[in-house]
């Protein structure tokens, strides 16, 4: 009875110095995180902005307008296989749903890629004129333009730039990919697929549509 208490003090005694090794790891651990934070330099307005400018991934309201524009496109052909096609909603409402989805997907995917390539094209060749611009407004704010530090204006530029560029290539994005989509429904579901089923008809050229314009829009980069 001596010896398994011995052994329990003893197994104890382990225990609250492994609980003890480990609350030492995560505070280093939690110290480590603090310091590097504390440690990294904040980016500055130009480096955010050519970080955006290299990435892929867009703002959130940027988004949700993809995803609007998606799924009103994408829900087109329903109204063009109910009016035409005569297909009943009550019967192949779940097939609409399905696909309308997936064409949302694809097409949300195709404005994405589209824009990263456009945007660069566009804030080439709208460099002069922006900088123009940007020069003017700093002459009209300022009587003397040296008085305006010379990265301000650099910055000035930039910015301006990558807006005007950011909102032309949206819009060309998603009047792009419309019209190329809507382009290929109407061949494939007319002409290509005629012969098929309704049903059949309108998923495959509501699929193959979006994939095929999701697929040229990699091609693009």
């Amino acid at each position: 009875w001596y010896q398994r208490r011995v052994r329990g003090k003893q197994w104890y005694q382990r225990r609250v110095r492994g609980k003890q090794w480990y609350q030492r790891r995560v505070r280093g651990v939690f110290e480590s995180i603090f310091l590097f934070r504390m440690s990294t330099p904040k980016l500055t307005a130009e480096e955010e902005l050519l970080l955006n400018d290299f990435s892929k991934s867009v703002p959130r309201s940027t988004s949700i307008l993809f995803h609007l524009n998606a799924l009103f496109v994408s829900a087109l052909p329903i109204w063009l296989f109910w009016r035409i096609q005569q297909l009943e909603l009550d019967t192949y409402g779940i097939m609409f749903a399905i696909v309308t989805l997936i064409s949302t997907f694809l097409m949300s995917l195709a404005y994405k890629n589209v824009k990263y390539s456009l945007k660069h094209k566009i804030a080439q060749k709208r460099h002069a004129g922006v900088t123009a611009e940007v020069m003017q407004q700093v002459a009209d704010a300022s009587n003397d333009m040296k008085k305006t530090v010379k990265k301000e204006k650099d910055d000035r530029v930039l910015f301006k730039k990558t807006e005007v560029a950011d909102l032309e290539a949206t819009h060309f994005s998603i009047f792009y990919n419309n019209a190329l989509f809507l382009f290929l429904t109407i061949i494939l579901s007319f002409y290509v697929l005629k012969n098929f089923s309704a049903g059949a008809n309108y998923l495959g050229s509501s699929v193959t549509s979006a994939c095929i314009v999701a697929f040229l829009s990699t091609g693009s980069n």
